[in-house]
This record gives structure tokens, C-alpha cells and sequence, in this order.
């Protein structure tokens, strides 16, 4: 499984906006804040989402330390979508956070 650290993520989504980041944190913790642009599943409703994404997009998959991301990137992979763990979590992340609406 790939996996990329949040300094390398943060690099590339400043250059590209476009990239599919998701963030499988539950409501609680999303509520802190979370990365802008990337689409909130939670890990344990990650199966019933699965017809929201598209099989050539590269998914770089996100939580709080890097433990459930990687589960849900291995799920991914397994079901044939392309996933990339953010090593670290949100408590490596230092860039720019939203909070949800």
C-alpha cells in the first residue's frame, strides 16, 4: 500500500486542488476541522459509499494518526479503487483546516 506524509500532501494540494482527499474521522472529530475540499466518510460507513467513487481516481485516505486511513486504503485497494494512506493524520497535519457546515 502507497502511503504519502501530510508534508507531502500539503505540497501537493497546493499545486493541485483537484486531488480526492477523504477523511474517514467520525462526525466528532471532523467537527474539530478537517482538510478543505476533502469528502467526509466515516471508516465504518466506507462499504455503502463505495458507487460515489470513481475506480481511476486516486484516493488519498485520512484520520486522526494514520491507523484507520490505512485500513480503509487497504479496503479500498481490495475493492479495486487506487488509495494512498496519509501517514501521520490530522496530527501531523499543519496546513489550512475548515470546519464543516
Amino acid at each position: 500500500m502507497q502511503e504519502i506524509h501530510t508534508t507531502e500532501l500539503a505540497e501537493k494540494l497546493s499545486n493541485d486542488e483537484t486531488l480526492a482527499v477523504i477523511d474517514v474521522r467520525e462526525d466528532d472529530e471532523v467537527a474539530r476541522g478537517m482538510i478543505p475540499n476533502a469528502k467526509h466518510i466515516k471508516l465504518g460507513e466506507l462499504p455503502e459509499h463505495l458507487t460515489e467513487l470513481d475506480d481511476q481516481t486516486d484516493y488519498y485516505i485520512i484520520c486522526r494518526s494514520g491507523g484507520r486511513s490505512s485500513r480503509a486504503a487497504q479496503y479500498l485497494l481490495a475493492k479495486g479503487y487506487q488509495a494512498i494512506n496519509v501517514d501521520g493524520g490530522m496530527l501531523a497535519w499543519n496546513g489550512e483546516t475548515v470546519v464543516p457546515s
